[in-house]
């Protein structure tokens, strides 16, 4: 292999292993809060992929201390990502996971993971509160029974 070959193949594998990383800068443009929290990003990655923009409906800002983040997805369940002075955290399914362990980011991941799996939600019966009121017991008619004698 001669010298010019070994340019020409190296860069051809970096433009293979950047391409996933521009990919993730390019869909961030979407999403105001990733353009103002880059860090917000870096955890969407690590949890999602670089691909996260195919699960992704919209990020809103929730609270700003803790900086907490709901992560809407495209089936309409969401996740929290919440930062603290400790690091990033996040809730899933109301089970919290502190993502600078790995193996907690891992069961979070998984957790994101199942909900994506879930589908859409059904909501069919839905007051104008966004609450499913309570079924009514049915009641039978039966003729009243008389006593003997």
């Amino acid at each position: 292999m001669t010298k010019e070959e070994l340019k020409v193949k190296i860069k051809s594998l970096a433009k293979t292993a950047y391409s996933s990383r521009f990919k993730a800068e390019s869909s961030a443009v979407e999403y105001d809060e990733l353009t103002k929290f880059p860090e917000l990003k870096n955890i969407i990655i690590d949890l999602l992929t670089s691909d996260f923009d195919s699960f992704i409906a919209s990020i809103d800002w929730v609270s700003p201390r803790p900086t907490t983040f709901r992560i809407n997805l495209k089936n309409d369940f969401y996740f929290y990502l919440i930062y603290n002075t400790s690091g990033w955290g996040a809730q899933v399914e109301g089970k919290k996971y502190y993502l600078l362990n790995l193996p907690e980011e891992e069961r979070a991941a998984n957790a994101i993971s199942r909900m994506l799996k879930y589908g859409v939600k059904e909501e069919d019966n839905v007051d104008e509160f966004g609450e499913t009121p309570p079924e009514e017991p049915s009641i039978e008619e039966t003729p009243p029974q008389e006593p003997e004698v």
